[in-house]
């Protein structure tokens, strides 16, 4: 069984359930996605949720990149998750690692990592939903 790690904007609740079930569908293993935290407990959980985060995506096949709309910009991504995307071009070139790196769409040029990402998308490394699955 193929296993995924999601990733994207968890104030995107109604889309990561979205995908959740489109993964499931297709009998993906689901190691983690955006969770909401707490207000309240965010300080107390988000450094033990962002750690287990990074641990599976070094154990996932696939990373998948949710960069659904938000705030009127398309395919945002937010700096938090370039550099969980990062992590998993990381683990790609310098240990070899066999994972895929699919992101929903292309950003806009307003995204503040655009040129990265089409410098990679242009190389290969990671590739764009619509072409992968």
């Amino acid at each position: 069984m193929k296993k995924v790690v999601i990733a994207g904007s968890a104030k995107l609740q109604n889309e990561v359930n979205k995908w959740l079930e489109v993964f499931e569908k297709k009998n993906y293993k689901i190691l983690d996605y955006p969770k909401k935290i707490e207000e309240l407990k965010f300080m107390e959980l988000y450094p033990n949720i962002h750690t287990e985060f990074l641990e599976n995506i070094t154990k996932t096949d696939m990373l998948f990149l949710m960069n659904e709309d938000k705030n009127g910009i398309v395919g945002y991504i937010g700096y938090e998750v370039y550099a969980e995307l990062l992590f998993g071009l990381s683990q790609k070139l310098i240990y070899n690692k066999n994972i895929e790196l699919v992101i929903l769409k292309k950003p806009n040029k307003e995204v503040g990592c655009y040129e990265e990402i089409d410098l990679w998308l242009k190389l290969g490394w990671i590739k764009l939903y619509e072409d992968e699955i």
